[in-house]
C-alpha cells in the first residue's frame, strides 16, 4: 500500500531539543522529504530492525547442520563483485591509460 493512502489515525507528538530538530530537518532536506515523512520511516524502519534483531528462528536440526555446513565451505568469488572491486575509487585519479 503506497503511504500516501495510508490513513493517519493515530497522531504522535514529540518534544525535542531545536539542535534535534535542527538535525532532523537537514536530514530530511537532503532525502527530499518532509520532518513528518522522514522521522516516521526513521522510527519504522529501526523499529522493523529491533523486531528482526529479537526474532527467533527456528529450523530442524538437519536444516541446521546444512545451514552451518554452508557457512564452513570456502567463498566462491562473483565475478561481477571482482570486476567492481578492480574498478577505481571515484576519488582516485583516473589511470593515464584511460
Amino acid at each position: 500500500m503506497a503511504r500516501s493512502t495510508l490513513r493517519k489515525d493515530h497522531p504522535l507528538s514529540m518534544r525535542l531539543p531545536d539542535a534535534d530538530i535542527a538535525i532532523i530537518d537537514r536530514a530530511a532536506s537532503l532525502r527530499g522529504r518532509s520532518r513528518t515523512e522522514f522521522m516516521r520511516d526513521a522510527a519504522v524502519r529501526t523499529a522493523e530492525e529491533v523486531i528482526m534483531e529479537n526474532t527467533v528462528i527456528r529450523m530442524s536440526p538437519d536444516g541446521f547442520a546444512a545451514f552451518v555446513d554452508m557457512l564452513d565451505r570456502p567463498a566462491k568469488p562473483v565475478p561481477e563483485m571482482v570486476e567492481l572491486l578492480k574498478r577505481p575509487a571515484p576519488w582516485e585519479p583516473k589511470s593515464a591509460s584511460e
